[in-house]
């Protein structure tokens, strides 16, 4: 009996402890949703008001600017590079060290601070709000393509609260095509132009006649031959300054992306270049005369008559504005094409031109004697001046070209404006044949060996440019005139394009892939299909199993001009192109605004994107950092990079592999 009542109280017990377990497990999982939940409405209210955008803008010769763009969000701010001690953490980038690249300098900020007191630091603080650029300029090393890689570390706040410090990776390609040499070389053809051009304008009538009177001025006082000698070269250096600060100024004034792309591309500036060369023509060639302000230029002139080494200086000044009248043009012809360029142009080509135009100055006023053995002034003068109007009134063409082309305006097909080429060159060889004549020109009893070759030099060139009218690729000067695909009429298309295989069409192949957006305006050439939508054709390439060719480019471009008539015109080329890859030609600069839908917002400034131009500039810079053209890009179905992209490069058996490896890496 007892033995009984222990064994009930023992299964009480038992019962007991069960229940406790039940309660707890109840309890334990209503934690455990209480845990999940609140760490889940944690999570939720992670903030991140900083977001950063990384890409690389061309500096200079063997350098490159590495661009860290913040977007801050609103009432937040970010903290400068400079912090006092005790304060709170700065902002900060750190490298891994490479021997493909050196750093110049430190990271500076480009967007100036805020500086605001902190009561909380009690120290007054730099901050950033909205938007922070940062740049840290580096020479590059190497000649193959490489990355550039590191993190920077941040920390933001707002008026309530202050996030922990963050860091941020980052990563830059360097593409060998892009990289040093090409940015030399491409400098340093530009600056062997740009002094071409400063000898040329020495032969114009505004400047030829003025080298005597340079010469006289500095014979002044010749018992002091050393002052003398001194006051030329502070003469010749005056000229480099005064061109090089002019363009100094505009590399300063067009710094960035947006600046260069808005001169090439808007209709506005390149009505206003058009009109600019239309005068300086019509003035070159007999209608008018074109000079400064009498005021500007005598004012000048004043100072010069002074003496001493101001006066030397302002000499100079004075020989540049008055030979202004015709070397305009060239100067200015010279700063567009700066413009449109990386920001070191400018002043690498007006240093060009101005050091040109200022040796046979110095020169002739340092020994006064050579002055002899210059050929006098005459009608041959008047002669340059009229060749010159002449080359002025076909290059000025250019700029109502881009109008068309960027805005499908279709006014010139190829061969109208190769028509009107034509037309002017012949005009300018017969005028140097004499037989043609305007206000001001001499009398011409006989040719000399000098313009006879140069008559020869422009008939052959008009004898070159006439089968463009028939389709002809005319690869020597693609990148000036229309695009093939602007041409409607060829005598042989298959011929036109070196290239007899039958056209392939995405419809021949699948009937799955939809007609491209875009396609009554936008073309490619030698009848190449392909999209002019990124989305679009993406889909296209993976219901095709294709890697993707991404060709990001301008109606402006006149390197994509000239890479699709010097290389995509090989046959091997061409195959490739056509039956290996869905082509998608993202376009850069075309202005066509797309419907509301389509609007993007920018991963790189936060703005919104509304034309196919600004959409297409803003994937190239957010997907690759670049913002350079022509950029050719091989990615497969994710977008993802399958080998080095490819820029400006004429070399066809390059190109080649470059697209046989792209291909080798997609069936990987």
């Amino acid at each position: 009996m007892e033995f009984q009542k222990k064994d009930n109280n023992s299964s009480l017990l038992f019962l007991l402890i069960i229940f406790n377990i039940q309660k707890m497990k109840k309890r334990f999982l209503t934690l455990s949703l209480l845990s999940i939940l609140i760490s889940g409405s944690i999570l939720s209210q992670v903030l991140t008001p900083v977001q950063w955008t990384f890409y690389l803008e061309a500096s200079g010769a063997e350098e490159v600017d590495l661009v860290f763009e913040a977007s801050i969000d609103e009432t937040w701010h970010l903290y400068s590079l400079d912090i006092p001690a005790g304060g709170p953490i700065p902002t900060s980038f750190v490298f891994v060290e490479s021997d493909n690249y050196e750093r110049i300098g430190e990271v500076v900020e480009v967007s100036e601070a805020d500086r605001v007191y902190d009561s909380s630091f009690d120290m007054e603080l730099g901050m950033f709000s909205d938007k922070a650029v940062f740049k840290q300029k580096i020479k590059v090393l190497s000649q193959d393509n490489f990355r550039i890689e590191g993190y920077v570390e941040f920390m933001s706040c707002d008026d309530e609260r202050c996030l922990p410090p963050s860091e941020e990776d980052f990563s830059f390609s360097i593409n060998a095509n892009t990289g040093s040499k090409s940015t030399k070389s491409g400098l340093l053809g530009f600056f062997l132009f740009a002094m071409l051009m400063g000898f040329v304008g020495i032969l114009t009538p505004c400047v030829f006649p003025m080298i005597p009177m340079t010469v006289a001025f500095f014979s002044q006082g010749t018992e002091n031959r050393t002052k003398a000698i001194l006051k030329a070269f502070v003469f010749g250096f005056s000229i480099m300054f005064i061109y090089t600060a002019v363009g100094l100024i505009v590399s300063l004034t067009s710094a960035g992306a947006d600046f260069a792309n808005n001169l090439s591309t808007h209709w506005i500036p390149n009505l206003i270049f058009f009109t600019l060369f239309m005068v300086f023509a019509a003035s070159f060639l007999g209608l008018f005369e074109m000079v400064l302000p009498s005021s500007i230029v005598n004012k000048a002139d004043q100072q010069a008559d002074k003496g001493g080494y101001i006066a030397a200086i302002f000499m100079g000044l004075t020989t540049v504005l008055v030979s202004f009248s015709c070397t305009g043009p060239i100067v200015g012809a010279l700063l567009v094409e700066a413009a449109s360029g990386d920001i070191l142009r400018p002043t690498v080509g007006m240093f060009g031109f101005g050091l040109a135009f200022a040796i046979p100055f110095t020169l002739f006023a340092i020994f006064p004697s050579w002055l002899n053995k210059l050929p006098k002034s005459g009608g041959w003068l008047n002669s340059i001046k009229v060749v010159l109007g002449f080359i002025v009134l076909a290059f000025g063409m250019k700029f109502l070209l881009t109008i068309d082309l960027i805005y499908h305006l279709d006014i010139f097909s190829r061969e109208v404006y190769l028509a009107i080429w034509i037309v002017i060159f012949t005009m300018m060889g017969f005028y140097l044949l004499g037989k043609i004549k305007f206000s001001h020109d001499s009398d011409l009893p006989h040719i000399g060996f000098f313009r006879a070759m140069l008559v020869i030099a422009v008939f052959v060139f008009v004898v070159y440019l006439i089968p463009g009218l028939f389709g002809a690729p005319l690869n020597a000067v693609s990148g000036l005139i229309p695009p093939m695909e602007k041409q409607s009429f060829r005598i042989n298309k298959a011929s036109s394009v070196q290239e007899s295989a039958p056209v392939f069409s995405f419809s021949e192949k699948s009937d799955k892939c939809e007609d491209a957006k875009y396609s009554d305006f936008l073309h490619l050439p030698y009848d190449l299909d392909g999209y002019y939508d990124y989305e679009q054709g993406m889909k296209c390439a993976r219901e095709l199993n294709k890697p993707v060719f991404l060709d990001f480019k301008g109606h402006a471009c006149s390197n994509c001009k000239e890479m699709e008539s010097k290389v995509w015109s090989d046959p091997e080329v061409l195959k490739r192109l056509r039956e290996n890859f869905v082509i998608i030609a993202l376009y850069v600069d075309d202005r066509t605004k797309l419907p509301e839908e389509e609007w993007v917002q920018s991963k790189a400034d936060g703005k919104i994107k509304k034309t196919i131009g600004k959409v297409n500039a803003d994937l190239q810079i957010s997907m690759f950092e670049m913002n350079s053209q022509p950029y050719y890009v091989i990615v497969d179905h994710n977008g993802e990079e399958l080998v080095e992209p490819m820029s400006y490069n004429l070399n066809v058996k390059e190109y080649i592999d470059f697209l046989d490896r792209g291909l080798d890496a997609f069936h990987e």
